[in-house]
C-alpha cells in the first residue's frame, strides 16, 4: 500500500494526474488544483464533493456516501470524492455545483455615518501640488529631493519606491508634482495635479462572501462596491475544514492565500474599474476578517488558532504596504488590519463593534453576527462581553441536502394554508434552499405539528393535514422521514427539493450553537435574556431573517419584535469607517483591548445551554 501509481482522469479536464494508492479522490485533486467543492472539509458530511466514475470499478459505498447519497446515486456510480479510495486506474466526471448566480449579498454604499452623524474624513493620506523651480547655482549642500520637495533633507521619510522616480520626475517640472503623504512619510510623488485622485480600499473578508469597497479620501463618499464568494470555500465551508486543510501540508497555506489574494486584486480591479480611476491612486486599505481570514490573508498558517488554547499569531492592529500584502494597487499604499480579540473573535467582531456605537447605547444591548462563526456582543453596565460560536454552514446552504446560498433560484421565503408556498430570489423556479428559506420551512412547520419540539419530523403527525400537505411527507433514503418542498415537475433542476431529517438536525446544530452563546455572555455579565433593550442582527444573513420565524425556531432570543433590528454590515461599515478615519482606526485598536472574551470551550455549563438550545420553542409569545 502506498507505492502503486494510478492514473486518475477529469472527464473536463483535457490532462490526467497520477496518484498513490491511499489517497482520496478529493486529496489527489486538491493536490493538482482541481476543484472539487468540499463544504464539510471531507469529512463526509455533505454530498458536494460527489463525483461519479466514467472508467474504473467504483469502491464500495461507504456509511458516508449512503447517507449523503440515494440509491440511485450509488447504482450510477456515484460516490463522495472525499470517501472514495481508488485501487486502479479511473475516469471521473465531478458532479456539478449548483449554478449560483445574482449572490444576495449585503453591501452598503455611501458615506460612513456615526452615532448617526455623517464623518469627516480624516484618513491619514493627504496631497499637496507643488511647482518647483531647480536651483541654478546649488549651495552645495542640497539633495534632488530637497530640490524637488522645497524643504529640509526628507529622504528618511520617503520609500525607496519613491526615491527611485526623482530622476525621472526632474526632467520635466512644467506641469508640477503631487506629493502623497501618510503619517508624515512621503509615499507617492506623481507628475501633474493629481490632488482630487486619493482614493482607498476597505475589505470584510467572510468565510463565505467578501466585500470591498472603494472610498474618495478627499470627500468620505464609498464610491463603489462590489462582492462574491470567497474562493477558498472548495477546501471546506467552515473555518475549521479549511485550518485542517492548511495544516495537512505547508502548500496548502500558500494555495488559501493566493486564493484570497488573488481574489481582492480582482475586486480591486473591478472596484477602480467602475469608478474610473487607476489602482495607482488608491493609498490606503483597510481590512477585517475573522482570526482564520486575518491570518490566511497574511499567508500566516492559522493551526493555533484550531487547537487549545486557541492563540492566533499575532493579535494587535498590524500595518504594512499593500504591496507587501500581495495587493496590486500603488505601491507604497498604506495596509491595515483591524486588531483582534482573541482566537476566533477577529477583527470583523471588532468592526461591528465600532460601527454599531453599542458601547454608547443605554441599558443592555446585543449584536450577532451570523455566518458560518457568529460572533455576539453584549454591552450591559460591566462592560463589552463577546464570543464566538461554531454555527457551521447550514444557515448559508452547507450540508442541507438542498442547501445553496442566497443567490438566484434559492428558496428565501416559505408560507403555508393548505399547501406550501414558495419564494423564490428572482422569482424563477426553485433551485433549491438558503438559509432564510430553511428558518421559514421549519418554523411553519413546526407550527403545524410536522416538526416536533424536539427537531423530530413526523411522517404522520397528530394534526389534521390538508392532502397537499400530507402527500409531502414520505420515507427518504436510508428509511429518513423528508417533506418535499418542490416538486421536480416545478423546479430548475427537475429534482424533488425537499427538507430532511438531517437538514432539520443540522439546522438545530447551528441554531443551538448562537442562542447558546446570546445565554452565555448573558450570565457571564449577570443579567437576564429577557432583560436586553436592544438585539441587533448584523451582517448579510441576519438582515433577510424574518424575525417572527427566527424566534419561532429558537434562533434568537424570544424578545419583543420592536426590540430587534438589523444593523446592516456592519463589519463592512467598521471597515471603512477606519479607511475615512484615523481617530475611528485607532479608536477600534483601544475598544478591542476592553472587550473581555468568553471562549465558550471552557465556559462552565455552556454544553447544558448548547443542548437547551437544540430543541425548538414549543410556542413564542405573540410580542411585537
Amino acid at each position: 500500500m502506498g507505492n502503486i501509481d494510478y492514473i486518475l482522469e477529469f472527464s473536463d479536464l483535457p490532462a490526467a494526474v497520477s496518484f498513490v494508492e491511499g489517497a482520496s479522490i478529493l486529496q489527489v485533486a486538491q493536490q493538482n488544483d482541481v476543484e472539487i467543492n468540499a463544504t464539510c472539509g471531507g469529512r463526509g458530511r455533505c454530498r458536494s464533493c460527489r463525483v461519479k466514475m466514467i472508467k474504473g470499478t467504483p469502491p464500495n459505498a461507504t456509511i458516508c456516501d449512503r447517507s449523503q447519497l440515494s440509491d440511485e446515486e450509488i447504482r450510477e456510480g456515484f460516490r463522495l470524492a472525499c470517501q472514495c479510495f481508488l485501487k486502479s486506474d479511473a475516469s471521473i466526471a465531478i458532479a456539478p455545483p449548483v449554478n449560483e448566480t445574482l449572490f444576495q449579498i449585503l453591501v452598503d454604499s455611501g458615506i460612513p455615518a456615526t452615532g448617526g452623524k455623517v464623518m469627516e474624513p480624516d484618513s491619514g493620506v493627504s496631497k499637496t501640488f507643488l511647482l518647483p523651480e531647480r536651483n541654478s547655482t546649488g549651495s552645495g549642500r542640497n539633495s534632488e529631493i530637497e530640490e524637488l520637495l522645497g524643504g529640509t533633507e526628507t529622504s528618511s521619510g520617503a520609500s525607496l519606491t519613491v526615491v527611485r522616480q526623482i530622476p525621472k520626475l526632474l526632467k520635466n517640472l512644467n506641469d508640477g508634482i503631487t506629493v502623497t503623504r501618510f503619517g508624515g512619510q512621503v509615499i507617492s510623488i506623481e507628475p501633474g495635479d493629481t490632488v482630487a485622485r486619493m482614493f482607498g480600499l476597505a475589505f470584510d473578508i467572510g468565510s463565505t462572501t467578501v466585500v470591498g469597497y472603494l472610498a474618495d479620501l478627499n470627500t468620505g463618499e464609498t464610491i463603489s462596491s462590489v462582492s462574491g464568494l470567497n474562493p477558498q470555500s472548495v477546501f471546506g465551508g467552515d473555518l475549521i475544514s479549511r485550518i485542517a486543510f492548511g495544516a495537512e501540508i505547508p502548500a496548502n497555506v500558500r494555495k488559501l492565500h493566493s486564493k484570497i489574494v488573488t481574489y481582492l486584486n480582482d475586486l480591486s480591479k473591478e472596484l477602480c474599474s467602475q469608478a474610473g480611476i487607476e489602482p495607482d491612486h488608491v493609498y490606503k486599505v483597510t481590512v477585517v476578517g475573522n482570526t482564520c481570514m486575518h491570518h490566511l490573508f497574511l499567508g500566516i498558517e492559522p493551526t493555533s488558532v484550531g487547537h487549545a488554547p486557541y492563540l492566533p499569531v499575532i493579535r494587535g492592529a498590524y500595518s504594512c504596504s499593500a504591496r507587501e500584502a500581495g495587493l496590486r494597487l500603488n505601491r507604497d499604499a498604506r495596509m491595515f488590519m483591524l486588531p483582534l480579540v482573541a482566537g476566533f473573535v477577529g477583527a470583523d467582531t471588532v468592526g461591528v463593534i465600532l460601527s454599531t456605537g453599542i458601547c454608547n447605547h443605554q441599558g443592555i444591548s446585543v449584536v450577532a453576527d451570523i455566518g458560518t462563526n457568529a460572533e455576539v456582543v453584549l454591552k450591559c453596565p460591566d462592560g463589552l462581553f463577546a464570543c464566538s460560536s461554531p454555527a457551521g454552514p447550514a444557515l448559508e446552504g452547507g450540508q442541507i441536502h438542498d442547501g445553496m446560498r442566497a443567490a438566484l433560484g434559492a428558496i428565501d421565503q416559505v408560507t403555508i394554508d393548505d399547501d406550501i408556498g414558495v419564494h423564490t430570489i428572482g422569482n424563477v423556479p426553485a433551485l433549491g434552499i438558503c438559509g432564510s428559506g430553511l428558518i421559514d420551512i421549519i418554523a411553519v412547520l413546526l407550527e403545524v405539528g410536522i416538526i416536533m419540539p424536539s427537531g423530530r419530523l413526523l411522517l404522520a403527525p397528530k394534526n389534521k393535514l390538508s392532502k397537499r400537505l400530507a402527500r409531502r411527507l414520505r420515507n427518504g433514503p436510508g428509511g429518513q422521514p423528508e417533506f418535499v418542498l418542490v416538486w421536480a415537475k416545478d423546479s430548475a433542476n427537475h429534482n424533488d427539493i425537499v427538507l430532511t431529517q438531517g437538514d432539520i438536525r443540522q439546522f438545530q446544530l447551528a441554531k443551538a450553537a448562537i442562542l447558546g452563546g446570546v445565554v452565555a455572555l448573558a450570565e457571564r455579565a449577570g443579567v437576564a435574556c429577557e432583560d436586553i433593550s436592544r438585539f441587533m442582527l448584523a451582517g448579510g444573513f441576519g438582515n433577510f431573517l424574518v424575525i417572527k420565524n427566527a424566534r419561532r425556531v429558537g434562533l434568537i432570543p424570544d424578545l419583543e419584535t420592536k426590540r430587534i433590528q438589523y444593523v446592516s454590515n456592519a463589519a463592512g461599515l467598521g471597515a471603512q469607517m477606519a479607511l475615512i478615519s484615523e481617530r475611528e482606526r485607532i479608536r477600534a485598536g483601544q475598544l478591542a483591548e476592553t472587550v473581555i472574551h468568553i471562549s465558550l470551550a471552557g465556559f462552565a455549563g455552556f454544553q447544558k445551554m448548547y443542548l437547551d438550545a437544540m430543541a425548538f420553542p414549543k410556542t413564542t409569545s405573540e410580542k411585537s
